[in-house]
């Protein structure tokens, strides 16, 4: 018996200036620590009590996990699927990068039961879907797709975030598949993008509405900046609003979207769904 349609919902946990990318370059811990202070730790809590009972895929930046190991002890016991996201939050498109990323992650992975990832800016390549293998993952939600897609790459199954093919069928539906303004401008919406919930709530609701009819389980990201604020966020970010005003969106309260899609909808790790997929 196929699964149930439900909305796949996904936090991807990180410090709340991994949305400026200003800090890309920053690679001394103490310094990316007093930076985020204590924001990480302390909206984990409230974000939990938000999900609950629901259970969602919550992908760590592995650095929240060393600064404060109680942060995925608490979403593990919750009862929340625990991914990787990443250890430093910047693009990872280089191979050795990326492997020296996932070795950096190992410390902290071997304590928890952490089997799927989500790239930083949900872009991957070729290369990175035998890295995950190696390093013991089992699926990744990298790529944007309309919902119902499922792809293999060797032992990784990719996920896709959803995305919305206005006129008929979407280009080439393989992985990797880099969302691109070409596909926005042939009527592509990534409507599964934090991006497009800050922009049309209510649109992307029904999106989600007509999904579930339809009998696809559509896959969502949020933040955690977007549910609890960070301290003087809107200060501290607004040299980067005023140089990329895309970024505006990203940095909406979105707190009233979650309660909404879960007081009307059925959710669930992307974890629990692909199991039930395969086994199907």
């Amino acid at each position: 018996m196929p699964p149930l349609p439900r909305v796949l919902l996904s936090i991807d946990y990180e410090p709340w200036f991994a949305l400026t990318r200003r800090y890309d370059g920053l690679q001394d811990p103490a310094q990316r620590q007093a930076l985020d202070g204590g924001f990480t730790r302390d909206a984990i809590d409230p974000i939990l009590e938000m999900l609950s009972p629901a259970q969602a895929s919550i992908y760590l930046v592995g650095e929240i996990a060393e600064w404060y190991p109680e942060v995925p002890c608490k979403i593990v016991a919750a009862g929340h699927e625990l991914g990787l996201h990443c250890q430093l939050h910047r693009p990872l498109v280089d191979p050795l990068e990326l492997e020296r990323d996932l070795i950096a992650s190992t410390s902290w992975r071997k304590d928890h039961p952490v089997s799927g990832y989500r790239a930083p800016m949900v872009g991957i390549d070729e290369h990175a879907y035998s890295l995950l293998a190696n390093y013991g993952f089992r699926y990744s939600s990298s790529i944007y797709a309309p919902a119902g897609v499922l792809l293999q790459k060797g032992s990784i199954w990719e996920l896709p975030v959803s995305s919305l093919a206005l006129f008929g069928q979407p280009g080439s539906l393989q992985a990797p598949r880099q969302f691109s303004s070409r596909l926005l401008m042939g009527g592509e919406v990534p409507y599964g993008s934090s991006f497009m919930i800050g922009l049309m709530p209510g649109l992307v609701l029904r999106i989600l509405e007509k999904c579930l009819r339809d009998g696809f389980s559509p896959v969502i990201i949020l933040h955690p900046y977007e549910l609890v604020r960070p301290t003087s966020f809107t200060r501290r970010i607004a040299p980067d609003l005023l140089a990329h005003p895309l970024l505006i969106p990203f940095t909406l309260d979105k707190s009233n979207f979650l309660r909404t899609l879960l007081k009307n909808f059925p959710v669930s790790p992307l974890g629990t769904y692909l199991d039930e997929k395969l086994h199907d």
